[in-house]
């Protein structure tokens, strides 16, 4: 018998593990296609695990801490809020969608409680505060405030605790164990929502302190004691930190624009994300130092969203962030959060002339400014040095400012890239630009363009290459008419002494053949064309004649008048191809067209005409097959047959 919770559970653990062996990624990205959207997001340090919950798909994600799917935790109803034990133990869920709370091992992943908290209750917000699950829950002005008290033999659920507050919306919740007794609440719905303190050292909440900050909050987190909090408003500078015993304010974090998450590591460092529509910059990094400048990242490139998608690991090393969720969701990993992010430009040349000098210039930029005289590498990467060669170092000037000149000894794509280290303070950065550095044409020539052959003959093409710096080798294509037959590489090889490289080709359709040469370093790519055609072979035989004879200067077939002679052509079989039946006779001067008509050859390329009727005694005719180009389909060159003689007698 294999036990599936003790499977489970040892899968979990072993993820677990082997998470703790992996090394970590700098600044990463992944997609968590397990969920369409995410509602809110917590960090669980003790088993370097991330919960995302997704109220679209009913369930919540488990991932790593490289955001790679680990687990869902799956059946969840319009899953919201998350929160955690202070031991990491214990993952609480509110499902708003089935009026319940539900709780997991965080360890095994396995369900291990459920608390309906009534219903049409619809908890949508948590806080976990003095052994007590506190919850917001109800729809606009039906809100207020719920617990679940844990301590109890029997976990009882109280509601209607919003003591002192009519709530527009369910409370966004928020507590520490640092500070207990005490409950943060947020009205988030409304512009004249306030910022609530309770005291909860009773069990009981009584209202300690209350105002209005300007409401629509869009998120919030304590500070590392848990006396203060930073709040994300609405408004370009509504990033700040009250105290919880008065609601002062402590400080203000400025932001271009709206902020829509918030989170503060245990040093005190706090990141936001904010609305960034023109794209400049949407993740801030603000030093415990508040005479330092914020350290700006542009990670999302898509509207960040909000509700509490950004966190820092446990230890404070690391900032996790999950963005784009109209979308996939995306899990990004910024490794150093607290140095400044380097930005760094390369600007060279469109194109330039090769083995002259070419000026490459840029900026190495970071909001906390770096000096004159910073070392930054330079490579060169072209087609004489594929895997890069050393430029050696160049040093900054004024304002982040940098430039070198080089003289390009290869042609073709021509790449410059630049590379900062990075120090203590900021983060290494590499860019590059690219240039098209001229190269010189080579002479390429391939005879026989224009010429006809007969049906299977074998012809002679030879590629000639002119001077060139180290490559010689030349390729000979075939392409024959038809869509039946592909494109062919018929000779590659290395020119002669004379720069020749030659091929038979057995000509049985119109082609066209094409040299190549691939380039090198000082000489460009080229091509040339030979266009030639390819005659059909037609043969043509004429049946029910009672004799033949030489006469006239041609051999004649001799038809009584009552046989009707029987004219079959032969052709090399092709889809659709026809043969032009054409019949002269002799005026006595010129030979004059009496019927021509085409005629469909059969799979084996066979064509039979019966030619009938009453014809003259002693007249003189003449008859012939012949394949015309586009009659039927243009794979070979017009061909005409050779003409048959026959006369009629008595």
């Amino acid at each position: 018998m294999r036990s599936l919770a003790a499977a489970t559970t040892l899968a979990v653990l072993f993820s677990s593990a082997a998470l703790t062996a992996t090394p970590a990624f700098a600044d990463s990205v992944k997609p968590v296609s397990a969920i369409e959207d995410a509602a809110d997001t917590v960090v669980d340090g003790t088993h370097q695990r991330v919960f995302i919950s997704d109220p679209s798909t009913n369930q919540i994600a488990v991932t790593d801490g490289t955001g790679a799917v680990i687990g869902t935790l799956t059946g969840l109803p319009q899953v919201r809020d998350l929160t955690l034990s202070p031991d990491d133990g214990t993952l609480y869920a509110a499902v708003y969608g089935a009026d319940k709370i539900v709780a997991f091992d965080t360890a095994t992943l396995a369900q291990t409680a459920e608390y309906a908290t009534g219903t049409g209750t619809i908890p949508s917000r948590l806080a976990y505060a003095d052994g007590k699950l506190w919850f917001g829950y109800g729809d606009q002005w039906d809100s207020d405030l719920g617990v679940v008290d844990l301590t109890a033999e029997t976990p009882t659920v109280t509601l209607g605790l919003a003591v002192g507050h009519d709530f527009a919306t369910p409370p966004a919740l928020y507590a520490d164990p640092d500070n207990p007794g005490t409950l943060l609440a947020l009205d988030t719905g409304i512009s004249s929502g306030p910022i609530v303190v309770y005291d909860i050292s009773s069990g009981t909440p009584v209202l300690k302190v209350t105002e209005d900050k300007g409401g629509f909050y869009k998120d919030a987190a304590l500070t590392p004691d848990g006396q203060n909090v930073v709040v994300a408003g609405p408004g370009t500078r509504a990033l700040t930190e009250y105290r919880l015993s008065d609601l002062a304010e402590v400080r203000t974090y400025p932001v271009p624009s709206n902020p829509l998450t918030v989170s503060v590591a245990p040093d005190g460092t706090v990141a936001a994300t904010v609305l960034d529509t023109d794209d400049v910059g949407d993740t801030y990094v603000f030093p415990t130092d508040a005479s330092k400048p914020v350290n700006v990242r542009n990670l999302s490139h898509d509207w960040m969203p909000g509700g509490h998608l950004t966190n820092w690991t446990a230890d404070g090393s690391k900032l996790f962030l999950v963005t784009d969720t109209y979308y996939t969701p995306q899990f990004r990993v910024v490794d150093e959060p607290r140095k400044y992010a380097a930005t760094l430009t390369v600007n060279a040349p469109a194109t330039a002339p090769r083995a002259k000098t070419l000026t490459v210039s840029g900026t190495l930029t970071a909001n906390l400014a770096l000096p004159a005289g910073t070392p930054v590498t330079v490579t060169r990467t072209d087609l004489e040095s594929p895997n890069g060669k050393s430029l050696g170092t160049k040093s900054l000037g004024t304002g982040g400012k940098f430039s070198f000149t080089d003289v390009p000894p290869a042609g073709a794509k021509v790449t410059y890239t630049v590379t900062y280290a990075g120090d203590a303070e900021h983060t290494g950065a590499t860019a590059s630009d690219t240039v098209d550095v001229s190269r010189a044409t080579p002479t390429l020539t391939l005879n026989n363009n224009g010429k006809v052959y007969s049906y299977g003959q074998d012809v002679k093409f030879t590629a000639h290459l002119g001077t060139t710096y180290k490559n010689r080798t030349v390729e000979i294509w075939a392409n024959p008419y038809g869509a039946d037959k592909p494109n062919t590489l018929v000779k590659k090889g290395t020119v002669n002494s004379d720069g020749n490289l030659s091929v038979v080709v057995d000509l049985k359709r119109k082609t066209e053949l094409t040299a190549k040469f691939a380039g090198d370093s000082r000489y460009a790519p080229r091509s040339v064309v030979s266009k030639v055609g390819a005659k059909v072979s037609i043969s043509t035989s004429v049946s029910g004649a009672y004799k033949t004879k030489y006469t006239w200067n041609h051999t004649y077939y001799f038809f009584r008048q009552s046989k009707d002679p029987i004219v079959t052509a032969t052709l090399p079989p092709y889809g659709g191809r026809t043969q032009l039946l054409q019949v002269q006779y002799w005026s006595g001067t010129s030979w004059v067209t009496t019927y021509r008509e085409y005629f469909k050859l059969d799979s084996a390329g066979k064509s039979a005409v019966q030619l009938t009727g009453t014809p003259p005694k002693g007249v003189r005719f003449r008859v012939r097959n012949s394949y015309v180009s586009g009659s039927g389909d243009s794979v070979n060159t017009t061909t005409y047959g050779s003409w048959k003689y026959f006369t009629f007698t008595s």
